[in-house]
């Protein structure tokens, strides 16, 4: 792996590990959102632990769950553990075969999740994604 790539793969991973450490102190499984009180999130003990019912925030909260968030988690770290076995031929000139594609096309993926904190201070610029004309 490069080393602009090794950069890359660990910033991304350190994004996953702060969200995931944020996630598990929020309740990690135990939230739990009655279908019949929208806007409630209860804790695993019964009691609620907030409540919004304005603006249509009460449905986008409950499906920001710690529980949810640890999933998608997961799945980026399956995404970059795949990269990480190619990410050496993820090149600005890669060569023209099956493993070169794969690592262009992963190598999009982990640039778009890394887009996804742009606004963090270790972000780089040289990190946005490719776009093949």
């Amino acid at each position: 792996m490069t080393d602009h790539n090794a950069d890359l793969v660990a910033f991304v991973r350190a994004r996953l590990d702060e969200e995931e450490r944020i996630a598990r102190e929020a309740g990690a499984e135990s939230w739990r959102c009655p279908p019949e009180l929208p806007g409630e999130v209860h804790d695993r003990t019964g009691g609620i632990a907030f409540s919004v019912r304005t603006r249509g925030y009460d449905q986008h909260i409950a499906r920001q769950d710690p529980a949810y968030t640890l999933r998608r988690i997961e799945t980026s770290r399956v995404l970059l553990d795949e990269y990480t076995e190619v990410a050496a031929l993820d090149t600005d000139r890669p060569a023209y075969d099956f493993a070169s594609g794969r690592a262009v096309g992963l190598g999009f993926v982990v640039r778009q999740m890394a887009a996804e904190h742009a606004g963090h201070p270790d972000y780089q610029v040289k990190w946005l994604p490719r776009f093949a004309s």
